[in-house]
């Protein structure tokens, strides 16, 4: 019944995609709620728009907090989330007002693959937020396809020794002999693209995505969990995967698998594979 729930949602709502994409800039607005059933100015805005009849009812009826992931499902867990629900992308199907400028927002299953387990939509869902939370993405493209990473279960285990031996802002993308050592590795070419966006400073969690953030915690960087990525020259790749990090600080703790590059001589190897 839930394959078949989704497959629904993400048919019948596949037009709202064309929508303005917006991002979360303000997430504690979240917590005021919003009855859309209630108001009258925005159940309006939804018949105005170009969906259907069958996806309006679908608005209406997932913008109930009952249909929401667990993590932003009441306001306890949406308080432990804060940091992670700007990372959801989003689309504005209506716009309305009453006390003030709101929009009705879209988080599409397909599109927030990247998010963490229990804030990962099993199926589309809507948020009402006022626009002042919000931000316009610029020049809005259809979402790729996201890869979730190279696999990394089957890796011999590092441990990070030297925490500061970290190259955080290293471009990996104009480094040849990085890349070759990645498609050695038997990575995919979309797996290289995501380690290459997410081994910089700026695709990492919000406590540790730059120097100022980062330096008073780099002494936990010992406590993530890695698994050998590539080795070349006198660097290495570590993946840092969700699944093995979920204990780590919330400001540190990965959304989807990370990528750290990190001097050679920083970390200990084990001899076999996991």
């Amino acid at each position: 019944m839930r394959i078949l729930l989704l497959a629904s949602i993400l048919l019948s709502c596949s037009g709202a995609r064309a929508q303005q994409q917006v991002k979360i800039i303000d997430p504690a607005f979240l917590d005021e709620g919003f009855n859309l059933h209630k108001s009258k100015a925005g159940e309006a805005s939804i018949k105005a728009s170009s969906l259907t009849t069958e996806q309006q009812e679908l608005v209406l009826k997932y913008c109930d907090e009952a249909y929401w992931p667990a993590g932003i499902r009441n306001e306890s867990a949406r308080k432990a989330n804060a940091p992670y629900l700007q990372n959801y992308a989003a689309y504005r199907i209506s716009a309305f007002e009453d006390s003030m400028k709101r929009s009705v927002v879209m988080i599409p299953a397909q599109g927030n693959i990247h998010m963490p387990e229990d804030m990962r939509p099993l199926a589309d869902f809507y948020l009402v937020m006022p626009d002042k939370a919000l931000q316009e993405v610029v020049a809005a493209k259809p979402r790729p396809s996201i890869s979730r990473g190279p696999s990394w279960k089957n890796n011999r285990t590092v441990k990070i020794i030297k925490a500061d031996d970290l190259y955080a802002t290293y471009d990996l993308g104009s480094d040849t002999a990085g890349l070759q050592a990645l498609a050695k590795r038997g990575m995919s070419q979309p797996e290289i693209d995501a380690v290459v966006f997410r081994s910089h400073e700026r695709n990492w969690p919000d406590g540790i995505d730059s120097f100022d953030e980062r330096y008073p915690r780099i002494a936990d960087f010992a406590k993530y969990k890695c698994y050998l990525g590539a080795k070349w020259d006198d660097k290495v790749l570590l993946i840092v995967p969700v699944e093995k990090n979920k204990k780590m600080p919330a400001l540190m703790r990965p959304y989807v698998d990370l990528y750290f590059i990190y001097a050679a001589s920083a970390v200990e190897i084990a001899e076999k594979k996991n």
